[in-house]
């Protein structure tokens, strides 16, 4: 779905020491009080775990000069500043120590790949949030393009989902007097032209789904107030959203509807002249058209036109018959046991093509011609993360980058290097590298596999520091995320490198089931009534880990994030004997009442509907919240989240902490007061909280033997 995926990433899996019986009737829950987000007993309560944590880890010798360090990597002026296409620029936003909030600007495309290119500003962000009175954060741009200058910004309060939209002119480098703008909502925005929105936003009681998000779609003309504006689409209540994908090619100019239906699953509507056409594609399929022609991402097997194409297959065939009905298809890609897709973008004659290779990244470039499809590998470093993009604008006339893409590649221990390639062929051109953050000369990185509760093949990587040895008494974090169908491919840490791997501590990176790795089968054998799998498969990468010498319990911690939070939360309560510290996230942890929090419902696609006897039997088999229990020796746990987070409740958080001290359990909290779903608004936040979680686990797991 063309939604972004609504959580971010992180570690866990499980075997159950004990399992609770299925409760008929769930318990009054004596913690509902901490869902207040911003009530007052709730923030005291928040104040109160905030102050008796901090003294605690700020403690330890190394969290000082960390978090000073870490903001220092995240400031640097070394880093590649991530750019997109526009017209006859480049567009980035940066933050550095000068500008915590963040520049928003632009350099003509020639200049980018210059050393020091010749950056426009556009707009200051601190500057305006000083001068209003906010505390905005920076969630992107919407611009109409073309010989247009007009663009919509979206600004957060504090870093939350929720935005503010308005107006800006890209001329005059400045908000437009009295033009479009919208209050504080999950909105979804499209230009249809300089006169006219296509908007989805909160205007009251039906206009969004049970999930949170746009449920009605207007046509907004200029001048004309919110309220009179042409209803043009609906979605259900009990969908997740409606959005809007609108596609300004000349001659193939498009606007589609889409109705998520739950998370993988959706309805896409041509909407022309008023009228709306239904177009006919399997429920779990993504459909997109590029000019002439249609490309279907399969997430199931479809039987049509007298072939089956297997489930993460690519297919491409001509919109105009398939508008007509006809079922002709070529495979750009099909997917291996050992190959899956990972992503494509189309320049102007070309699809290109981001493949996983065990878990590494390929890229190929497939050119149309008389006889058929032909393909090309880009060659490019191996292995590691490869990504490539197209820099095509298709509003601009003879475009001089029609052909051309970036790649960028990295690993956990090489620093990213963006490279410019050309889909016609050549060589790619290195045009940026970020610098190496510390030293890792004698590191090394290795993929293992481990054999999961039912015999299935888990990969892992294991980045060693210098001279490390399998001896046992290594300190070691086990990471992973498992949901959503998001794979976890290797990265490089500035941080990880300066905190953890140069103090002699080994990271290890779980590609478990539920995530993304090997296509839709691997993500799917873990939804749901499966999702048990997700956390055997962390298990037993944790015991491979112990069994093969790496670590053991007592130097052994799991870190994860949203729903990698229930990850390890969920592992946490079936195996406490596996770990000795439990980095917590943003979590989901009470998965009674995850539907009824915030975004929660949108998930239920991959969780299932707890308010069903049939599926609360088996979720409520792992849900962290009702299923720890005193009298249980546990490793000591660290949660952390944000009051400003829109999306994953913070009442899981606070609720899973109270219930553990409670019932006598080692717990450390802590909650920024803004910084949404990542934990942080800017930098120094950022920093902060990263320097906080590494002297948790330098505490816990010991310095290096």
């Amino acid at each position: 779905m063309s939604l972004a995926l609504r959580l971010l990433a992180a570690p866990l899996m499980a075997l159950a020491l004990t399992m609770n019986a299925p409760a008929q009737t769930p318990a009054p829950d004596p913690h509902l009080w901490l869902e207040d987000v911003s009530g007052d007993a709730a923030l005291n309560w928040v104040r109160q775990r905030n102050a008796a944590s901090r003294p605690v880890l700020e403690a330890h010798p190394d969290f000082a000069a960390n978090r000073t360090r870490l903001k220092a990597i995240m400031d640097s002026k070394e880093r590649i500043p991530v750019a997109s296409r526009r017209g006859e620029h480049f567009y980035n936003f940066w933050q550095d120590a000068e500008h915590p909030r963040g520049l928003w600007r632009r350099t003509p495309l020639a200049s980018y790949a210059q050393a020091q290119p010749e950056w426009e500003l556009l707009l200051d962000l601190d500057a305006l949030a000083r001068s209003e009175g906010e505390n905005w954060v920076w969630k992107g741009a919407s611009c109409l393009g073309g010989r247009s200058s007009r663009c919509l910004l979206l600004l957060s309060r504090g870093g939350a989902d929720a935005t503010v939209v308005r107006e800006f002119d890209l001329a005059t480098r400045g908000f437009v007097a009295g033009g479009f703008q919208l209050p504080e909502a999950k909105s979804n925005v499209a230009w249809v032209d300089e006169q006219q929105l296509l908007v989805g936003t909160d205007t009251g009681p039906g206009s969004q789904t049970e999930s949170g998000y746009p449920r009605v779609l207007m046509l907004w003309k200029r001048g004309q107030p919110l309220a009179e504006a042409q209803r043009v689409f609906e979605a259900q209540p009990t969908d997740v959203a409606a959005d809007i994908l609108v596609d300004r090619t000349p001659g193939f100019e498009r606007v589609m509807f889409q109705r998520a239906i739950d998370f993988y699953r959706n309805e896409l509507f041509l909407w022309e002249r008023g009228a709306l056409q239904r177009l006919d594609k399997p429920a779990d399929a993504d459909l997109s058209f590029w000019k002439e022609r249609v490309l279907l991402r399969l997430r199931s097997d479809w039987a049509v036109g007298g072939q089956r194409w297997p489930a993460g297959s690519l297919l491409v065939g001509d919109a105009a018959a398939y508008l007509a009905g006809k079922r002709q298809f070529t495979a750009l890609f099909t997917p291996t046991a050992t190959r899956s897709l990972a992503g494509y973008s189309t320049t102007r004659s070309r699809v290109l093509i981001d493949v996983l290779d065990n878990v590494a990244g390929r890229a190929e470039a497939w050119t149309p011609g008389a006889g058929g499809w032909s393909r090309r590998e880009i060659q490019a470093p191996f292995p590691g993360t490869l990504s490539v993009r197209s820099l095509h604008d298709p509003q601009v006339a003879n475009d001089p980058l029609a052909e051309g893409f970036f790649a960028s590649y990295t690993d956990f221990l090489t620093p990213d290097t963006l490279y410019q390639g050309d889909a016609s062929g050549g060589a790619l051109k290195p045009i940026k590298a970020r610098p190496s953050f510390f030293d890792a000369a004698g590191m090394r990185v290795e993929q293992r596999f481990a054999s999961s509760k039912d015999g299935t093949r888990v990969p892992y990587f294991i980045v060693w520091p210098k001279d490390a040895k399998a001896d046992g008494q290594r300190p070691t974090l086990l990471y992973g995320y498992g949901g959503f169908e998001v794979s976890m491919n290797p990265w490089y840490s500035g941080g990880f490198g300066t905190a953890w791997y140069s103090k002699g501590g080994v990271l290890v990176v779980a590609n478990i089931r539920g995530g993304g790795e090997f296509g839709p089968a691997w993500h799917q054998a873990a939804v749901r009534e499966g999702k048990q799998k997700s956390y055997d498969d962390l298990i037993a990468v944790a015991e491979d880990l112990v069994a093969t010498k790496v670590t053991s319990p007592r130097h052994l911690g799991i870190m994860g994030g949203s729903n990698g939070g229930l990850l390890v939360g969920s592992v946490m309560v079936q195996r406490p004997d596996l770990f000795n510290a439990v980095v917590c996230q943003v979590p989901l942890l009470d998965m009674r009442r995850y539907h009824t929090l915030l975004a929660g419902a949108s998930w239920m696609a991959e969780y299932g509907d707890p308010d069903k006897p049939e599926d609360w039997a088996f979720i409520s088999r792992y849900s962290p919240y009702q299923n720890v229990k005193a009298g249980v020796k546990m490793p000591k746990v660290l949660f952390v989240t944000s009051t400003r987070d829109d999306r994953v409740h913070p009442g899981h958080a606070r609720k899973m902490a109270a219930r553990m001290i409670e019932q006598g359990h080692p717990v450390l909290y802590y909650e920024n007061i803004e910084g949404g779903h990542g934990a942080g608004a800017d930098n120094a936040q950022h920093a902060d909280r990263m320097a906080l979680e590494f002297a948790f686990l330098w505490q816990q797991l010991g310095p290096a033997q």
